[in-house]
């Protein structure tokens, strides 16, 4: 697998999210900018979806064993900051029951940069579970 271009097609596909949370559903270019972006996941999940699939469902089984793996996009966020980092909120990434946080809201951000999965429970823990190598 090849992490570098994994991690510039992780990039890709948020900064395709971020362009399209600013336009309004009234903007003209909307409709192409959504239709660019599920295109963009598409070709992600047919192109790494084996492999992030086998990866996400080791850190389910170890993290959140009651929660079923999604499509490998459902786990990204939503912007990058001005440095190509990621500024994880709460509301990012995928809802789990993780074990070791019972009745915590716990969630799965798949992140570039390097490209890794961070475990994000509340405001305060956010712990990585898996990087690329």
């Amino acid at each position: 697998m090849n992490i570098q271009e994994l991690n510039t097609a992780l990039v890709t596909i948020i900064q395709k999210k971020q362009e399209l949370s600013k336009l309004s559903y009234n903007d003209n270019r909307y409709d192409d900018v959504e239709e660019e972006l599920h295109d963009l996941e598409d070709e992600f999940n047919d192109n790494y979806g084996e492999y992030l699939e086998d990866i996400l469902g080791d850190v389910h089984v170890k993290v959140c064993p009651d929660t079923d793996v999604l499509l490998p996009t459902a786990y990204l966020p939503e912007t990058l900051n001005g440095e190509g980092q990621v500024e994880i909120t709460g509301k990012q990434g995928v809802w789990v029951e993780a074990d070791a946080f019972p009745n915590k809201e716990a969630r799965l951000v798949l992140v570039p940069n390097p490209t890794r999965i961070i475990l994000s429970v509340g405001k305060q823990v956010r712990e990585e579970v898996w990087r690329a190598e």
